[in-house]
């Protein structure tokens, strides 16, 4: 069940509203300037309800359609946009606007002036109480409304959301991607088009498959180029206009039938547009009236799937639109629905603070800061597996009217000891590392192999206090965790741990051939109790694992014993072991042993390999 909003619950304030017979009037955000503005004082607005505005008021006129909006006054065309994308999902809009009938203005329904809309905020859904007061000027609704003037979903969703940040002048400044992850409970992913390589084919390949694959995942795409704010509205060349955020609502690539091979090639990369903001269209290639229709008749374009659905909506070749469009945001919508026949995410979804002690900001180039962040492990337990990962952080609040909603913030990801449980001290192998921008949302999908990593999400000064949310979505459960303890707590009548001691083992050389079965080295390491395994490696006397581990020893004079095993189908065979009496300095040193028996016959038998490690202790237990 979603949150209440300021802990106002709807159905308790309506039914105490109908009990008295008055319209409900918000006391959490009051039809005064102070919900209109932080900046400047207007008296020339006044606020009226609906059935003040019309004789028949409606919630929604002949269904919800995406292109039937306007931006009024604040000029927040980008919250106009995401209305317009969220209206293609009716499911997702029936989320947003809950309990449409009981909502909807009737004769026959009790009104008490009352609504109600929900939003989703860092992991949860809150439901936001609102009356329906809105602004006007000469009876006319001045910020978002339909274009029936009758019809008051979106200038009511406006409201709810405005109080959701503040004040409506907080909605001026804003982007389409974080409304939609508001809305919908998605996560947001934007590209700057501007930085892509189009010489590159490979790449834009690659990226093309990736819209396609959102949009066949009903992921909402929407499309903007960037301007200066007195450039907002101007038409480009060829029918697009600066500013404004186009909806993408198809993604085609198509083989192109025989008869028209010469004429068009042997593929087609059409991208579909749609203008939420009227019906001014693309007039370049494959425009509605474009040459290159011409050659494609009727039938010719059902056979390939060419469908124009509305008008407003227009198809680009690929290529124009990566040469015209700026950006692009996209709303995923991921599936972790556990019976599904699409590909199925698992979700972590890890809350946390930036605060004085944990906000050591700047990159990994930067330890001495950057380690002081929050931390959180995870680990791939597949050969392989594709990981996405979301960092958002708040920005609803006071300081969004200062004109500093967005902290600077990026994430760093590091492979770890494959056994590590305690916070991270010396920086790992990197892996992938985020840019520091000045966004609500960072995000990033890549390749790993199976391991553990740390994920690091940084503000990029220092001593900055905040609250984030980190989302990430695996093949398969990754067991996500906050690290919190720097190392082994001391407890009472208990032997202490006195040193940390990190050791990888690299590789070995040299060992004998099975004749029985193929030769599928492993390793098993053993320190106090603890044992780690490595991967085997297929069918070699040489073979490689770079296998990191570290262990909490409370009796460093007990050497480390590394076994070189076998792996086979029924039992694996035993090729060798070697102790590690040293314990390493501060400093990594390089370390390598003959392999050697076991058992007392055999402990001083010399076993064919030679195994290579690296090895560093400490007597801090919070340095490594």
């Amino acid at each position: 069940m979603p949150s209440s909003y300021k802990n106002q619950k709807f159905s308790s304030l309506k039914k105490e509203c109908l009990k008295k017979g008055e319209l409900f009037v918000d006391s959490e955000f009051p039809p005064n300037n102070k919900s209109l503005f932080y900046s400047k004082v207007d008296n020339d607005i006044e606020w009226k309800r609906p059935k003040e505005l019309c004789k028949v008021p409606k919630l929604v006129v002949k269904g919800v359609s995406c292109d039937d909006l306007s931006e009024g006054e604040l000029g927040n065309c980008w919250f106009v946009s995401a209305c317009s994308s969220l209206a293609q999902e009716s499911k997702m809009w029936a989320k947003v606007i809950p309990d449409i009938k009981e909502q909807e203005y009737s004769n026959e329904a009790p009104y008490a002036g009352i609504l109600h809309f929900q939003f989703w905020r860092f992991g949860d859904w809150i439901d936001v109480v609102i009356d329906d007061l809105l602004p006007t000027k000469d009876n006319k609704l001045i910020f978002c409304h339909s274009n029936s003037s009758n019809e008051f979903w979106s200038a009511l969703l406006e409201k709810a959301y405005a109080k959701l940040y503040g004040d409506y002048e907080s909605l001026v400044n804003g982007c389409t991607a974080d409304t939609l992850v508001d809305f919908t409970g998605g996560v947001a992913e934007s590209h700057d088009l501007t930085l892509f390589d189009l010489h590159d084919k490979d790449g834009l390949n690659n990226f093309f498959l990736d819209l396609r694959d959102g949009i066949e995942n009903r992921s909402l795409i929407t499309a903007c180029i960037s301007c200066e704010k007195d450039e907002i509205g101007q038409e480009c060349e060829q029918g697009l206009k600066k500013g404004h955020s186009y909806g993408v609502t198809a993604i085609k690539k198509i083989e192109v039938m025989k008869n028209l091979k010469a004429q068009l090639g042997n593929e087609l990369y059409l991208v579909r547009i749609r203008n939420p903001w009227g019906t001014e269209e693309w007039t370049g290639a494959w425009s509605d009236n474009s040459r290159e229709w011409q050659m494609v008749n009727a039938q010719d374009r059902d056979k390939m799937g060419i469908v124009f659905d509305k008008e407003g909506e227009f198809w680009m070749s690929f290529d124009d639109f990566l040469k015209h469009f700026t950006g692009i945001d996209v709303c995923h919508f991921v599936n972790t629905a556990f019976f599904s026949l699409k590909r199925t995410w698992h979700e972590a979804l890890l809350p946390g603070n930036w605060t004085r002690e944990l906000s050591g900001g700047c990159s990994a180039e930067n330890p001495q800061g950057f380690l002081f962040n929050p931390q959180f492990v995870f680990d791939i337990n597949g050969p392989k597996d594709v990981i996405m990962i979301s960092l958002e952080q708040d920005d609803a609040g006071k300081e969004r009217k200062l004109g500093s909603s967005h902290d600077q913030i990026g994430f760093h990801v590091m492979k770890v000891e494959t056994n590590r449980r305690y916070r991270v001290h010396v920086p790992g192998e990197k892996i992938h590392e985020t840019e520091f921008v000045f966004k609500r949302c960072q995000f990033a999908r890549f390749h790993l192999e199976k391991g553990r990593y740390v994920i690091i999400p940084s503000i990029f000064k220092a001593g900055i206090q905040g609250k984030f949310l980190l989302r990430l979505y695996t093949g398969s459960n990754a067991l996500a965790k906050e690290l919190v303890e720097d190392a082994p707590a001391s407890k009472c009548c208990v032997k202490p741990h006195v040193m940390v001691t990190c050791v990888d083992i690299i590789n070995a050389e040299g060992l004998a051939k099975n004749e029985k079965n193929t030769t599928d080295p492993y390793v098993v390491i053993k320190c106090e109790g603890e044992t780690v395994k490595s991967e085997w490696n297929k069918e070699t006397l040489d073979p490689v694992w770079n296998l990191k581990t570290i262990f909490y020893r409370k009796k460093p004079d007990i050497p480390i014993t590394v076994e070189v095993m076998n792996h086979n189908t029924m039992l694996d065979d035993f090729m060798g072991i070697a102790e590690v009496p040293e314990t390493g300095l501060d400093s990594e040193e390089s370390k390598e042993y003959k392999l050697m028996g076991k058992g007392k016959k055999e402990k001083d038998v010399e076993k064919p390999g030679t195994l290579f490690l690296k090895i560093r202790s400490s007597n801090d237990l919070g340095e490594l």
